[in-house]
Formats: structure tokens, sequence, C-alpha cells
């Protein structure tokens, strides 16, 4: 199984640097060497700034809603799409730096959290999609609070007094 994913792993990126080298090439034939490199060194300054401004931002709104011991999840899926989109736009490749300026911009970040949502979701198992329910067996025929009815009682014993020291 392991040895099935990093196989797949390696194909799409031999084929990702195939097709960003006949685009370096395309791209070189059109506008001239010179020019692409330039390009393309224009695109990995490009990435630094947008990851920084970027980054800095999708870090602050992550500390922001841990401050606020409100859920982060938006957030850190924020921050980690900044951190991928500046990994592919400071290296070289017109096709990443595409893909990393949708993952950069706030705009676009949306369609890509949606579409890297949708990815995951289709690839899980049917009983791990959708709400989640996790049952006990111990709490297997205890029903919710009633109103009007005694309190829960949990049974136990007390091992250790309140100064930290056992019972005897």
């Amino acid at each position: 199984m392991r040895d099935a994913v990093g196989r797949r792993v390696r194909i799409a990126a031999g084929l990702l640097i195939l097709a960003e080298f006949v685009v370096f090439v395309l791209v070189a034939g059109w506008i001239g060497i010179g020019w692409t490199i330039l390009a393309t060194l224009a695109t990995s300054a490009l990435g630094f700034a947008l990851l920084a401004r970027q980054g800095t931002k999708a870090l602050a709104d992550l500390r922001e809603r841990v401050r606020s011991r409100r859920s982060a999840g938006r957030e850190l899926g924020d921050a980690g799409l900044v951190a991928a989109g500046g990994l592919l736009m400071v290296l070289p490749g017109f096709i990443g730096d595409l893909v990393g300026l949708l993952c950069l911009l706030p705009g676009t970040r949306g369609l890509v959290r949606g579409l890297l949502t949708r990815l995951v979701l289709t690839r899980l198992p049917d009983r791990m999609r959708g709400p989640v329910r996790v049952e006990s067996v111990r709490t297997a025929g205890v029903a919710g609070p009633v109103p009007d009815a005694a309190p829960l009682v949990i049974e136990g014993e007390i091992v250790r007094g309140p100064d930290g020291r056992p019972l005897t």
C-alpha cells in the first residue's frame, strides 16, 4: 500500500517536472530565453513578497483565534495553503507559480480549499464522511439529561485526599 502511494507521488512529481520543462521551453521560444529567466526570477521575488505579507496575516488570524479560544480550523488551513503557495511561487516554474498564486491570494484561496476538501472527501470511506457519531458501551442505555429527574450519579472511589496523600 505504502509502496503504491510512493510510486504515485514519484510519477506525479516526474510529470509535473516534465510539464514545467515543456512550459519553460514554450515560453522561452515565445519571448526569448533571457526574458523567460527574468520572468522566472520575478515570479520568485513576487512569491517571497506575497508569502511574507499573506503569511504574516494568516499567522495573525491564527493567533487571534487561539487567543480567543475559538476553533481555528479555517485559519490553520489558510496558513497551510499560504505556506504551500509560497513554496510553489519561490520554486522555479510557471505551473507551480500559477497554483501557488491561487493558494496565496485571499480571493482564490477559498477555491483551492474547496477543491482540496472535495478531493479528500471523495477518497474517504463512506463511514467516515458526514457527521461522525460516537457511542460508548458504558453509556449505551443512558439518555440525555431529563428535566425534573434525579442528577446523574457516577460511581467511583476516592483514592487520594485533598492534600494529595493516599487514603487508608
